[in-house]
């Protein structure tokens, strides 16, 4: 075989080998939007009986790996001995004035600058939740690098919610969740609760325009990209490789005016 002919026939395997792995990338990109549209995270799309929250008072079993496994990046673990539940979020007096919400984390901060203005239900449930403490000791559940990272979830197994709804508030039909973007998750219309979901690349631009957004990051992209690279294992009864082995806890939430952010 003449060398140009050698040549020729690489160039072509290593062609398909990339058309190969394109396709495949393109799958699983289908595959986890498909997922993420339907909300399904351990077994299927969220029931009427979990979209309402677990009695206060009381851990939920989901808790049970995450304590017991390490905390990530070297953090301590919070304390947390029960979840809370709500009928309804009470409305927030303050929230045309309101501008960042810092989530502090096991592994740093992120600062996300709220859209009170585009998605009023949104950002005033979100508000309520924080100021009232729902969101501390909570986990990220789910971590997939170069698409999204979510938490908010009571039970930390991808099936709870506050005990109540949040209006729908999507985003116009053209809209594209873009890295940085933070929005509600959701099994559907009328189903939005307290998990949300941080964008961490590109990939989740295939997302249907059809989750409430909360706002977008503006500090915190090392803290996202140590989360990303943490370990992660197949979800229970799931097939999807996103369940963290080391623990991230949200230990806080808080929320500052325009003014106290300096705007």
């Amino acid at each position: 075989m003449t060398d140009r002919r050698r040549r020729q026939k690489e160039m072509r395997a290593a062609k398909r080998d990339a058309e190969k792995k394109q396709k495949s990338r393109k799958e699983l990109i289908r595959r986890l939007g498909i997922a993420f549209g339907f909300g399904i995270l351990v077994v299927g799309i969220l029931t009427v009986g979990t979209l309402f929250g677990p009695d206060e008072g009381s851990l939920p079993s989901g808790y049970e790996g995450y304590r017991d496994q390490p905390t990530a990046c070297g953090a301590d673990q919070p304390d947390i001995e029960a979840v809370l539940s709500f009928d309804a979020y009470e409305p927030q007096d303050d929230l045309d004035s309101l501008g960042l919400a810092t989530i502090q984390t096991s592994c740093g901060d992120i600062v996300i600058e709220l859209d009170s203005g585009g998605y009023p239900e949104t950002v005033d449930s979100f508000v309520f939740l924080a100021r009232e403490g729902y969101y501390d000791g909570q986990v990220f559940h789910r971590v997939l690098a170069d698409f999204v990272i979510q938490g908010g979830d009571p039970k930390a197994d991808g099936t709870g919610g506050p005990g109540y709804r949040v209006p729908d508030e999507f985003p116009s039909e053209d809209f594209v969740y873009v890295d940085g973007s933070v929005a509600m998750a959701n099994a559907g219309k009328g189903t939005t609760g307290s998990q949300f979901f941080i964008v961490l690349g590109d990939a989740a631009s295939v997302l249907n325009p059809q989750f409430n957004v909360l706002g977008h990051v503006v500090s915190g992209a090392d803290t996202l990209e140590r989360i990303s690279e943490i370990e992660v294992g197949v979800q229970p009864g799931s097939t999807e490789r996103s369940l963290p082995l080391e623990s991230v806890y949200i230990e806080r939430v808080t929320i500052e005016s325009l003014a106290e952010a300096g705007g």
